[in-house]
């Protein structure tokens, strides 16, 4: 995704979102420290592993409430019509989301104004525990754009390379003044919901099938056979990830935890307020 986007597109999405926060900038010890409830998070501890921000690098947030980022993404981007700038707001979603009422309210306006908004929606196939089957006679999440002559298409969510080309493809679209793009992008969770979820609703071959074809397996044995890189350098890369977590994770928890007057603060715009006392 990040590769097929500039830095001045916004992206706003939901509690999954550690990976997307890091590919956008925000580092790991800031990432890591947030999760331990750490003064040093990327908002100080405050936002937990649901709320990450950064408006340095135009992250705009997870968010906790199912779907809610759906309506701030197209708002985000009809700010950036307003200012006549030519970035994006990636609008990003899971398919539990994709049938809350606002994922519609947005589509009509998003096409009504012709806004520059690029909706992604992540379709791992389980919303919590419930299959994508089971909450809709339309299982084919890219099909609900189509109600508004929305540009929509599902993606092979497995390989990065049409990821990134889909997603090209939606930002010339959008860029061009041409209006939102939804994307339907077909992935897969590997583990339960949270780790009280054993994901006793899948079967064991259903998950084999996906392991099979896990992206960060097939793309190592694709740069293996096309010589991109040899085993050595990608041992090394390993290793240099390793040593990153394990210092972000060494900076965690070694971060103060915030004091308790800062409760107060970051809560509005005005800092100063003189009922408070040191």
């Amino acid at each position: 995704m990040e590769s097929a986007l500039i830095l001045g597109d916004g992206i706003v999405t939901a509690y999954r979102q550690h990976g997307t926060a890091i590919a956008r900038g925000v580092s790991p010890k800031e990432a890591m420290a947030e999760l331990y409830g750490k003064r040093t998070g990327i908002v100080k501890g405050k936002g937990g592993s649901m709320h990450f921000f950064s408006a340095e690098n135009k992250y705009f947030g997870g968010n906790g409430i199912v779907g809610a980022q759906i309506p701030i993404g197209t708002g985000i981007a009809f700010a950036e019509k307003y200012k006549g700038t030519k970035n994006l707001c990636v609008t990003m979603f899971g398919d539990g989301a994709a049938r809350q009422g606002a994922l519609h309210e947005s589509f009509n306006m998003a096409m009504t104004w012709e806004l520059p908004v690029l909706y992604v929606c992540e379709n791992n196939g389980y919303a919590m525990g419930t299959s994508v089957k089971r909450t809709s006679n339309v299982p084919e999440i890219y099909k609900l754009g189509l109600g508004y002559n929305m540009p929509s298409e599902a993606v092979d969510g497995m390989t990065p390379e049409a990821v990134h080309e889909a997603i090209s493809r939606a930002a010339e679209h959008i860029r061009a003044g041409k209006g939102p793009y939804f994307l339907e992008i077909r992935t897969y969770r590997y583990k339960g919901h949270s780790v009280s979820d054993p994901g006793r609703y899948r079967t064991k071959e259903e998950v084999d099938h996906y392991k099979d074809i896990d992206p960060l397996k097939m793309t190592e044995t694709k740069i293996l056979s096309q010589n991109i890189a040899t085993e050595g350098e990608i041992k090394a890369i390993k290793e240099m990830i390793k040593r990153e977590i394990d210092e972000a994770e060494a900076f965690a928890e070694a971060s103060p935890s915030p004091e308790a007057y800062e409760l107060w603060e970051d809560n509005y715009a005005q800092k100063d307020y003189p009922f408070i006392k040191d």
